[in-house]
């Protein structure tokens, strides 16, 4: 296997070179004859073997043999596995969608519509690409979509008097709800896929395995719960999301309205 060149600093932005390129910051390699490769190439070529195979199928050799070229080659783009997955992870969010049109008469969406829109196209995103999710965050976010995607979610607070470190917490913390409720799923559906049962017979076996081991005195909470409609009662499949969701921002609400009050 190739050994991964050594990074060398970019002067100006600070970012490596592959990532200069994704913002149009340089158009290729500087050293040698020209290329028969491009950035984006590597990326597609890589993001496909994420969506059909898995992030474990994705390596600098063999994205290299999916384009017919050497593994050093890649090397004079992306200097590091790592680089790879940050491009792959931006390219898989892509663009965010536009902003949700105000349902009312005049002016644009409020915040708290403008927020729900923006987290539930998040989510969209995370759970037609599930393969996002197996990326660590190792930086914050500094490509062109990902930044994207945090500017419409910071302008969606603005105007509320909240300060912008507020801000930034909030769409933090909204955005951490996104990924775990994605991650969550997107590992129930892999232990569904395995297991070869329906998403109803994993609830009804998991809810039989609980009545087994519980009892009224030890777990009376539990009893409760299980005497309950929760698990069976709702045919939302995303009223989890949608209640963790609201909650949050029905305390955003009140700071705002603190915040409003003179």
């Amino acid at each position: 296997m190739a050994k991964e060149p050594e990074r060398e600093p970019v002067e100006g932005t600070g970012l490596p070179a592959s990532l200069e390129m994704a913002w149009g910051l340089r158009e290729r390699p500087g050293k040698g004859p020209r290329p028969t490769l491009t950035l984006s190439r590597i990326v597609e070529a890589a993001v496909s073997l994420a969506a059909t195979e898995g992030m474990d199928a994705v390596s600098m050799g063999r994205v290299a043999k999916e384009l017919g070229v050497s593994t050093m080659s890649l090397y004079r783009y992306v200097t590091a596995k790592e680089e790879l997955y940050i491009l792959m992870s931006d390219a898989g969010v892509g663009i965010p969608p536009e902003p949700v049109p105000s349902g009312g008469s005049g002016g644009g969406a409020g915040w708290r519509e403008l927020l729900t829109d923006w987290a539930y196209a998040q989510r969209a995103v995370l759970m037609a690409n599930s393969w996002i999710l197996r990326i660590p965050i190792t930086a914050p976010p500094a490509t062109p979509n990902q930044l994207a995607w945090m500017e419409r979610g910071l302008a969606a607070l603005a105007g509320t008097g909240l300060e912008e470190s507020e801000k930034l917490s909030t769409i933090i913390l909204i955005g951490g709800l996104v990924r775990n409720e994605a991650t969550m799923a997107a590992d129930m559906m892999d232990a569904i896929v395995k297991s070869g049962v329906s998403p109803d017979q994993v609830v009804g076996q998991y809810v039989r395995m609980l009545r087994l081991l519980t009892d009224p005195e030890r777990h009376p909470a539990v009893t409760r719960l299980l005497e309950s409609s929760a698990f069976t009662g709702s045919d939302e499949p995303d009223f989890q999301f949608r209640f963790g969701l609201g909650r949050l921002l029905d305390g955003l609400a009140e700071l705002i309205s603190e915040r409003s009050t003179p």
